[in-house]
């Protein structure tokens, strides 16, 4: 691992950032009691895990925007298809215990008047399954559509409208009730996960960490991919594709791997933001939220993997603070942060921290 993180300073920096909070955020809620001045809640600790969910899906973006150049804004798509297997589960755990009290179908199917449950909801009763889901289907979707752009040599902003529009289409599609995925109201009302209820501290705490751990290890992986020479020639790539290809690289190849496995840390990030949250709906597919994941990795800094991880965090906290005491400045306060960066700080905040302090 210290070979992976020598010469970054900024990565070791958050890695043990991270570590801290993994572990006294679990002691500061489950043991300081509830009057002290140190405890803390149960809704901020899933604030920081949802937090940790986005964090993931902004590294997914940085791997592919900042060290290959192709600004996808249909990442959302991969992040929303991951959190629809995670509900799957988590919907078929409830059983008996829904509205209508049916212990084979989920209350939207029930509405419906759905006598069987679709084929495709087939084995998400298992929760191994249901996870090998969370990263095949971002992992295949993004496969096959990579296997066609790069084929083609679709670049630039071309490609970015190309996944701009197959984010939008999965959107009008799981718009429908008849795609059997719950319509515009999505999937919700979760119970538990394993056995465990989704309402207890211990299951939060335990959400929290599993997240944090993830978080870490989908870095170390983007970091392992970078400096690798798979990692040195997607920069070249980004730099000058034609000169990689007639040196004699596939160009393509390489591409769609990097572009796969970036689908599969999005889907996994949308898995672990789903019992979290408590609800996965259409919505995480409109083409605004892949755009607002551009904006993190903009504003934290891309090229450096850490700033995509403090650009999320930055963004999403000031949403949540500003929705809490100026819910109409917000949105504005966003888009002035995001021209601010984007012309005057070219490589974001973590550019900024490097010119007055030396290395980040």
């Amino acid at each position: 691992m210290m070979r992976l993180l020598k010469g970054d300073r900024g990565g070791q920096v958050f890695l043990v950032l991270l570590t801290v909070l993994a572990i006294l955020i679990p002691i500061l809620n489950l043991i300081i009691p509830e009057g002290s001045a140190f405890h803390v809640s149960t809704f901020t600790v899933t604030l920081l895990g949802k937090y940790l969910a986005f964090a993931l899906l902004a590294l997914s973006v940085d791997l592919v925007w900042g060290y290959m150049g192709i600004l996808s804004l249909g990442h959302g798509a991969f992040f929303a298809l991951g959190g629809y297997a995670m509900g799957m589960y988590l919907m078929l755990q409830i059983g008996d215990r829904g509205v209508y009290g049916n212990p084979d179908l989920p209350d939207f199917m029930v509405f419906l008047n759905w006598k069987e449950i679709p084929w495709f909801w087939h084995g998400f009763d298992n929760f191994w399954f249901a996870m090998i889901m969370v990263a095949l289907v971002p992992g295949l979707l993004a496969f096959i559509f990579g296997a066609l752009a790069f084929r083609s040599r679709v670049t630039g902003v071309y490609l970015s409208i190309i996944t701009q529009a197959l984010t939008y289409a999965l959107l009008l599609a799981f718009f429908r009730n008849e795609m059997g995925f719950g319509g515009n109201n999505g999937l919700t009302d979760f119970k538990d996960i394993l056995g465990f209820s989704l309402q207890s501290d211990s299951t939060r705490i335990t959400l929290f960490v599993i997240s944090a751990i993830a978080l870490a290890l989908g870095y170390l992986s983007c970091r392992a991919i970078v400096v690798s020479r798979l990692g040195r020639v997607a920069v070249a790539i980004r730099d000058s594709e034609d000169r990689v290809r007639f040196i004699g690289y596939r160009v393509d190849r390489i591409k769609l791997a990097i572009f796969t496995f970036s689908a599969v840390l999005a889907g996994v990030a949308g898995a672990l933001y789903v019992p979290q949250v408590g609800i996965i709906n259409p919505g995480e597919f409109s083409p605004l939220r892949s755009i607002e994941l551009v904006v993190w990795v903009a504003i934290g800094g891309r090229t450096t993997l850490y700033g995509a991880v403090l650009g999320a965090f930055i963004v999403n906290y000031s949403k949540t603070y500003l929705t809490g005491v100026a819910p109409e400045t917000w949105l504005f306060a966003l888009g002035a942060l995001f021209v601010f960066v984007t012309l005057y700080l070219p490589n974001g905040i973590v550019g900024l921290l490097k010119r007055k302090g030396g290395k980040a």
